[in-house]
């Protein structure tokens, strides 16, 4: 039994093919892009033919280097913070949040804690008692919230930011009012006496019942204690705090409460109040002066009359403060209650959190679910969370997707052509394993040889190691992952990968009759090298020129996905090769597909016939080719395992099948033809056809019925029409894309989360913002110039003025006032004769703060001049304060007024020292006053208000800058500080980075391009076809209501190197092939429809997983807009660029030249029995001598079910009547395969 010859190996007696004499000329000018672009394809062919011969050393270096770049991903760092991820590097935002945290540290002051209530049906009135007691139930339910951690019971009243809680000398006192001090809640309740109820404090003094803010009256209980302590100074901060009797002079929203006090005004009329009229203003907290909490904080959707009174209002919200983890850590710090627990500030942020998960938790369940109000709760750890769960990685849809990639490979490779398999093909069988939709799409026939399942699940887990590996060669690298980079690059990268996966294997099964096994994945590389380096390096530089866009997370992003990009293109160029050469040594041998070490159960021999010289017979003049088919039937021995073929004695010679755009278009050289698919044309009795279905593939659609259809005249016209109406289209859409990206854009539908961020944008579109003064000016002398700053920013339109009568505020204002009402008491004091030249202890407490301060030179030589008392005022005539007196009397105010500076929100660097003020000291040492430190840092807090859409940002934004800008000139150096600017102020200037981010890659890719076509014409058309694709995505965006921002902003930029991936392979496949322009067309097309599409389907499949996420927000800015693009490329790469290229396209690198000679060669004698064809002395010299490679076509007997054609007139050829003379003109072949060495 003869073996066959190993693989890469031919029989001893076999000479190649003769080159074809008829030489191909270079056109004058391609003759250099043409010798380069050969010179880089014989580049590729070296490496090829060398990854073959060492495809186990470059497999196993392969898998180990992206195995060790993977482990990488185990020191990935995923980024949640807003501020990281959104604030541009370097920008002026940066610079300014980067001067507030090296001044004030890296949190706020306090956070907030939220719940707004909205009525369940839309538009009713909130302003009833009913709906404030629901309001009241759920408040109450969140102050009552506790956790108990690390041994500890943490309620409110632990937790809650106070302002301005005074300094008592009276130890006892001083614990009682830290202990009693309220906890600033912004609520609608703050009118009611029920307000106080929200309060969680409580002291004890001997004699008396708890004291509690609902039966507290500061006023009578400071007389109680007067006789015990001396409290007069703290009498008079609270008075002018405007303290009052606190809450129990307040209604009660229920007047027939048994706890509500005899001083409330209906308590005695037991009439439910005015709830309109009592929340018109605002409310007040327990402080009238320094707690006023405006009608927009409490009341959304109000309506008035036409005289101003409030009518009604669609929504309520209360907003609870926190300490930050830091100020909760200083507070705990060295406390008894937390000596025996490592007390640290990760500790207090552990605490915060937890109580804040729960106070949602509580607040959302605290109404019944028939109650006619709807409670929406929040807290700034719930939008963490989100941020959390937007980030993580979902192992599920990552898996999926890359499971529904790994069906789809087998079916589209066509099979091993003869001349690699020696073995006779059995029938396609369908799996036995089930496949997913797209594989049994594609996989209508499967031979259990030829099938290349492995290859394609290798291929598939090569591209999820090679994302690995550049995924972790990024965080080695310290670029930070991002929810962009968890919830879409794996998908995306997948999908980019795998096109090239199919390209190379659709190349590798079509290699040219007559490639040497060894020099099969040489030519692969060499067909196919160029179109996988150009796509992989436009990609890489999109990509690249994406992290243009100046928002970091959208930056790591894009340089994540270029280094991604790279590591896929070197997998596809380097590792997949020794993948597919592997695989080449399986089906020569026979084996199983998956199960390699099994042979094949149908295993058969395919007889190579090797190139023939014509003989005895003329070619047919007008026959530009001609294809011989040798019938043959396949039959088991009843005695072995084999099958066994036989050639009949005859073999026809047929014209060549008819083309449907002339005999000219498809030459049978440039592909090797499916041995299945062969057209049966040996007329017999009984032959057995597979069906037809199972001959059909995507080359044979794009062969027989796309390119003549697009190719007609007419087709070209309409395709031309159609795609200019797409784009006309598009340019309209693009007048409809608005700026923006909402909150409730990121956050999933239909949650909770969405549902309060709603309602918020609806009701309560208030942002807190900042005026942050700088150092480099001297505040004492710029005083003029900060009130003027002031004005200018309030009269800005988004800027939420304060009541008419209630002054701004400001620390400036509050710090001025301060002074004046010091100066009144003593004035009054020395008019009186209380205070005199040498004696200040018989005047007021603020007599007294206004001596010590006028007293004082600034001098250190002498620092106390007493002669001032009469000649200077704290305040002069225009509203300013002295320079020499003012960084001692900010001293004196910081310490003294403790309410005011709360509320001014002043949050000065550096601080200024602390100073105690004692009346009756005698030692003079409390006549000096230490000089604050010059102010580096102080802000102006305001209220934006009606910003709904980006353009309202961006005005505010913009009229901002202009009055920081107009106070710079007058030396002041100020910038705005807030959410609004940290997040919108990137639409300043984003339209403009997307543009320029757009032309500079387009001009890239067209020198790119260039560089590797050698061709700029067909760059040009290239780059025409990509800028198409990208203004029609940006219009298809405006009609889908999709929002310009950063996200889009750079799938917008990553279109062109995505575009690229659909049209070079075309583009290229036409410029190097041969014939007119349409003859051109339909042959790229022919040979790269199906990887292209492949490759689109295989996108649109990994982006399939996207569609089941969570977030909205992925569905609508990746999911959709990906797989429009994805939509776009395939229909501009396939139909528009064809079209193009035929209308368009430059001409021909190489012609067929064809030079006579008056010698013609006699044909040889005609041996007997023997096919032998001749040729017509009337064609040129180079076709004297015509080789051809014949393949056998095989029919073995058919599956169950299978088509039998009709039996024919001639009768019938069996193996069985044949003669055994005849043997010897016979071929047949047995036997298993060679064993592997």
């Amino acid at each position: 039994m003869a073996r066959p010859p190993p693989l890469g190996e031919l029989p001893p007696d076999y000479a190649p093919p003769a080159r074809s004499s008829a030489p191909r000329i270079l056109t004058g000018s391609l003759k250099a892009p043409l010798w380069l672009r050969a010179y880089f394809q014989g580049l590729l062919f070296s490496l090829g033919c060398g990854i073959q011969r060492h495809c186990g050393k470059v497999l196993f270096l392969g898998l180990l280097a992206f195995g060790a770049l993977a482990l990488g991903l185990r020191v990935a760092i995923i980024e949640t913070d807003l501020e990281q991820l959104w604030v541009e590097v370097g920008s002026r935002v940066s610079q300014e949040l980067h001067y507030t945290k090296e001044k004030l540290g890296e949190e706020a002051a306090y956070t907030s804690q939220m719940l707004i209530q909205t009525p369940r049906h839309e538009g009713d009135n909130v302003l009833t008692p009913e709906a404030l007691g629901l309001h009241l139930q759920a408040a109450l339910t969140a102050s009552k919230v506790q956790v108990s951690l690390y041994g500890k019971s943490w309620d409110l009243n632990k937790i809650c930011y106070k302002s301005g809680v005074p300094l008592i000398e009276n130890g006892m006192i001083e614990r009682m009012i830290e202990k009693l001090f309220p906890c600033v809640i912004l609520t609608p309740l703050d009118c009611f006496w029920e307000g106080a109820k929200l309060q969680g404090g409580s002291a004890y003094l001997p004699g008396r019942p708890d004291i509690q803010w609902t039966s507290l009256d500061p006023e009578q209980l400071l007389e109680e204690l007067g006789p015990f302590a001396s409290l007069e100074g703290f009498r008079e901060l609270l008075d002018k705090a405007q303290v009052g009797q606190a809450y129990v002079g307040r209604p009660c929203l229920n007047p027939d409460d048994l706890h509500c006090p005899p001083s409330a005004p209906n308590h005695h009329s037991r009439q439910a109040p005015n709830v309109a009229q009592e929340l018109s203003g605002g409310c007040h907290g327990f402080s009238h002066k320094f707690m006023h909490w405006q009608e927009e904080l409490l009341l959304g959707g109000m309506a008035r009359d036409p005289q101003g009174q409030l009518l009604r209002a669609e929504a309520l919200q209360s907003t609870f403060l926190l300490m930050s983890p830091r100020q909760l850590y200083e507070h705990f710090r060295g406390d008894y209650q937390t000596h025996d627990i490592s007390w640290s500030e990760e500790q207090a942020g552990t605490v915060l959190q937890a109580w804040q998960r729960r106070f949602v938790q509580l607040t959302q369940e605290a109404l019944p679910e028939n109650a006619s109000q709807q409670i929406h709760a929040f807290s700034s750890t719930t939008l963490d969370d989100i941020l959390h769960a937007f980030s993580e990685v979902s192992a599920a849809r990552v898996v999926g997707g890359y499971l529904l990639m790994v069906g789809p490979t087998p079916g589209t490779l066509p099979p091993l052509p003869p001349e690699a398999h020696p073995g006779n093909p059995c029938p396609r069988q369908c799996p036995l394993s089930p496949q997913l939709a797209y594989a049994c799409v594609t996989m209508l026939r499967w031979d259990c040889a030829q099938s290349q399942g492995a290859v394609g699940l290798a291929g598939v887990l090569l591209v999820a190691l090679a994302v690995a590996s550049g995924l972790g060669l990024c965080a080695l690298l310290g670029i930070a992952f991002n929810a962009a980079t968890t919830q879409v690059l794996p998908f995306l990268a997948l999908g980019i990968g795998v096109d090239d996966i199919f390209l190379l294997a659709h190349a590798f099964t079509e290699a040219p009759p007559g490639t040497p096994l060894q020099e099969r994945m040489g030519e692969c590389l060499q067909r196919t090298g160029t179109s996988v380096t150009l796509t992989s390096i436009n990609n890489m530089v999109a990509f690249f020129m994406a992290a243009l866009v100046p928002i970091p997370a959208l930056r790591a992003f894009s340089l994540q996905a270029a280094i991604v990009v790279g590591c896929n293109f070197a997998a596809v160029m380097l590792v997949f090769p020794a993948i597919l050469s592997l695989d080449l040594h399986r089906r020569h041998c026979q084996r199983l597909d998956v199960l390699c070490c099994f042979s094949s159960p149908c295993s058969a021999r395919v007889i190579q016939i090797l190139p023939q010289e014509l003989a005895d017979r003329t070619v047919p003049m007008g026959i530009a080719h001609l294809t011989a088919t040798v019938q043959a039937f396949a039959q088991c021995e009843a005695s072995s395992q084999h099958v066994v073929t036989i050639l009949p004695t005859q073999a026809h010679l047929v014209p060549p099948p008819s083309d449907p755009l002339g005999s000219e278009l498809f030459s049978p050289g440039g592909s090797t033809r499916d041995l299945l698919s062969q057209e049966e044309v040996t007329r017999q009795k009984v032959a057995y056809k597979s069906l037809s279905c199972a001959r059909w593939n995507l080359a044979h659609f794009a062969r027989h019925q796309f390119a003549p259809l697009l190719l007609q005249s007419h087709t070209k016209a309409m395709v031309l029409v159609l795609f200019g109406s797409l784009l006309g289209l598009s340019l309209y859409g693009a007048t409809l894309v608005q700026d923006g990206l909402a909150l409730t854009d990121v956050v999933p539908r239909g949650t909770k989360e969405h549902a309060f961020l709603s309602a918020q944008l609806r009701y309560f579109s208030l942002y807190e913002v900042a005026l942050v003064t700088q150092g480099g000016f001297d505040y004492a002398h710029s005083q003029r110039a900060l009130f003027d700053l002031h004005q200018r920013f309030s009269s800005l339109k988004a800027v939420l003025p304060p009541p008419a009568t209630q002054a701004p505020r400001t620390w400036l204002h509050y710090y001025r006032n301060w002074l004046q009402g010091i100066q009144a008491a003593f004035d009054q004091d020395w008019a009186s004769g209380r205070i005199t030249r040498h004696s200040y202890r018989n005047g007021s407490e603020d007599g007294a703060l206004a001596y010590k301060l006028l007293i004082q030179t600034g001098d250190a030589q002498e620092p106390l001049d007493f002669s001032q008392l009469t000649t200077r005022k704290l305040v002069d005539k225009e509203g300013l304060i002295p320079p020499e007196l003012f960084y001692m009397g900010l001293t004196m105010w910081v310490s003294s007024d403790p309410l005011g500076l709360a509320a001014s929100q002043a949050n000065f660097y550096p601080p200024p020292p602390e100073w105690l003020h004692d009346k009756y000291d005698t030692t003079g040492e409390n006549l000096r006053i230490p000089a604050a430190q010059p102010l580096e840092f102080a802000q102006f807090p305001f209220l934006l208000r009606g910003l709904q859409k980006t353009a309202d940002f961006v005005e505010a934004i913009e009229g901002a800058r202009a009055a920081c800008t107009e106070a710079g000139r007058a030396g002041v150096r100020a910038y705005p500080s807030g959410s609004p600017f940290l997040f919108w102020e990137q639409y300043l200037g984003l339209r403009r980075c997307f543009l320029l981010a757009v032309c500079i890659l387009l001009v890239c890719t067209f020198l790119v391009c260039a560089l590797l076509l050698l061709n700029p014409w067909t760059a040009g058309l290239i780059v025409l076809v990509l800028a198409m694709m990208t203004v029609e995505l940006f219009g298809i965006m405006g009609f889908l209501g999709i929002k310009l921002s950063a996200i889009p902003v750079v799938i917008l930029v990553a279109s062109v190197g995505i575009g690229v991936e659909f049209t070079v392979h075309v583009a290229l496949g036409f410029l190097t092939t041969q014939g007119s322009r349409n003859l051109r067309a339909a042959r790229a097309l022919e040979h790269t429809f199906a990887p292209v599409t492949d490759g689109a389907v295989s996108t649109l499949l990994g982006l399939l997983m996207l569609a089941g996420s969570n977030f909205d927000f992925i569905i609508r800015y990746f999911f959709v807009v990906l797989t429009v693009l994805t939509l776009l490329g395939l229909l501009h790469g396939l139909v528009l660029l064809p079209v193009l290229l035929s209308i368009l396209g430059p001409p021909p690198e190489v012609i067929q030249m064809y030079k006579e000679s008056p010698e013609v060669l006699s044909p040889p004698a005609p041996r007997a029995g023997e096919l032998r064809w001749g040729v017509s002395p009337t064609l040129p010299q180079s076709f004297a001598r015509v080789t051809t490679s014949m393949t056998v076509a095989l029919h073995p007997p058919p599956l169950p079910g299978a088509y039998i054609h009709p039996a024919s007139d001639e009768p019938t050829w069996s193996p069985a009547a044949t003669p055994a003379a005849n043997g010897s003109r016979n071929l047949i072949s047995r036997g298993p395969c060679p064993a592997t060495e």
